[in-house]
């Protein structure tokens, strides 16, 4: 514990490590395997796989505004609890029952649980400790969450050796620990119940929603900047579902010693996480983030090193191209995404900056959940290869749109971007008063 926090936050502070490692554990001891337990235990076909994930994305993308003014209303402290509680009930029931259309339940139940945790775990500890001492417990809290999700994939590996749905199951029992223990350790002292009523925030949301709408079809450079989200969700939905299948179906995975075969699900995860990490790192030191034509530049290179690299590894049937790809892809990811919420953002004031932000992330679901299913339906009726080939496809528009934003930068600088998220925010804050 660092010794510059004043003893009265301290319990707070350890609690929050609490929650950001034992949750970045849970999570990783279940997801390392799920995809495999989802294909040879439960039998999914590549439609019923992209389906599982569009559950959950549709779920989040509903539950989201409900969940966030809750816990608004009655407490953060309350809404994590029952998100965590929530959570490890979906995955108990997933992994005790490995038959669709319950894992499709398990994916509507933990996904309400995770919009209960998801934003309220950090509005609740800068409550407790205030907006000026809370950066270094996020930066600690990352790295407790870092080393949790390893332990995690270790440990999943380890026990999917035994049998296949042991991490799915610990990782529920797990999560329903976690909330037991935080119910005791987790204080909340400073919280303010929010003053919008039910009603209100419903029509914040579908003011915002309405506006947001309208406004795209007046400002280019928000309608192109949301296309390509759009896109990237559609192809990542589609390889994230399907990249294990691939690789069972068409990579032959040797034995790691006593170890089963699926111990490389765990050995791959694994150095995707630390890889990451150095990727991620060297990219803030290097990129000129400051610079909408640099961050532009980049981002249409990485769009492109990314579509190569799900058509290699689309047609690979060698484990070492296979695996060179897919880290390939998904570190390529990595770097992507905050570089395009930098270029979004490139330019706007604070006051309109998590309307930016919140307009992104529902175009990357809106991808998701809308081309999911047919990427799943290629999976099915011709191959999981031309499946994984359709899902980079989805990357030659953003790409070339990427190529018009670089080529036309000071026709499309964000100023039109500004003016039409700010009045956005404006009709927002109008219904909320």
């Amino acid at each position: 514990m660092p010794s510059g926090h004043p003893s009265p936050y301290r319990a707070a502070i350890r609690a929050y490590y609490l929650l950001a490692g034992g949750a970045a554990f849970c999570y990783a001891l279940a997801f390392t395997v799920s995809s495999v337990y989802r294909i040879e235990w439960a039998r999914l076909d590549p439609l019923q796989l992209v389906l599982v994930g569009t559950a959950l994305e549709l779920t989040i993308f509903l539950a989201e505004v409900p969940t966030g003014a809750l816990a608004d209303l009655r407490g953060r402290r309350l809404s994590i609890l029952v998100g965590l509680v929530l959570v490890g009930f979906g995955f108990l029931l997933e992994g005790a029952m490995p038959v669709f259309a319950t894992i499709v339940l398990a994916q509507v139940l933990w996904g309400i649980g995770y919009t209960f945790t998801s934003g309220a775990d950090k509005a609740w500890i800068v409550d407790e400790v205030g907006e000026d001492l809370v950066a270094p417990v996020f930066l600690r809290a990352a790295q407790a969450a870092q080393v949790g999700a390893l332990a995690g994939i270790v440990l999943s590996a380890l026990l999917a050796s035994l049998r296949l749905n042991l991490p799915i199951l610990a990782s529920g029992v797990l999560f329903l620990a976690l909330a037991s223990a935080l119910r005791w350790l987790m204080p909340e002292r400073r919280f303010q119940p929010g003053a919008h009523d039910g009603d209100a925030i419903w029509a914040v949301f579908r003011t915002t929603l309405t506006r947001g709408l309208q406004v795209t079809h007046r400002h280019p450079v928000l309608l192109l900047l949301l296309g390509v989200g759009a896109l990237w969700g559609l192809a990542s939905e589609g390889f994230d579902r399907l990249w294990a299948l691939h690789l069972l179906q068409e990579v032959t995975l040797p034995t790691l010693g006593p170890l089963a075969p699926v111990a490389w699900f765990g050995v791959i995860q694994a150095v995707t996480l630390v890889l990451s990490l150095v990727v991620t790192e060297l990219t803030r030191r290097r990129l000129e983030t400051g610079s909408y034509a640099a961050i532009a530049r980049a981002l249409t290179l990485l769009t492109g090193l990314q579509f190569v690299a799900m058509l290699i590894f689309a047609a690979s049937g060698q484990l070492p191209l296979a695996l060179m790809s897919y880290w390939s892809v998904m570190l390529l990811r990595q770097v992507t995404e905050p570089l395009h919420a930098a270029l979004i953002n490139h330019g706007v004031p604070s006051t309109v900056r998590a309307t930016v932000l919140s307009i992104s992330s529902q175009s990357d679901a809106i991808g998701q959940i809308a081309g999911g299913p047919l990427i799943g339906l290629v999976g099915l009726h011709i191959s999981v290869r031309a499946a994984l080939g359709t899902s980079a496809a989805a990357l030659v528009p953003a790409l070339l749109t990427l190529v018009l934003v670089t080529r036309r930068q000071r026709a499309l600088l964000p100023g039109s971007t500004v003016e039409c998220v700010a009045e956005t925010a404006r009709a927002a804050e109008d219904a909320a008063s």
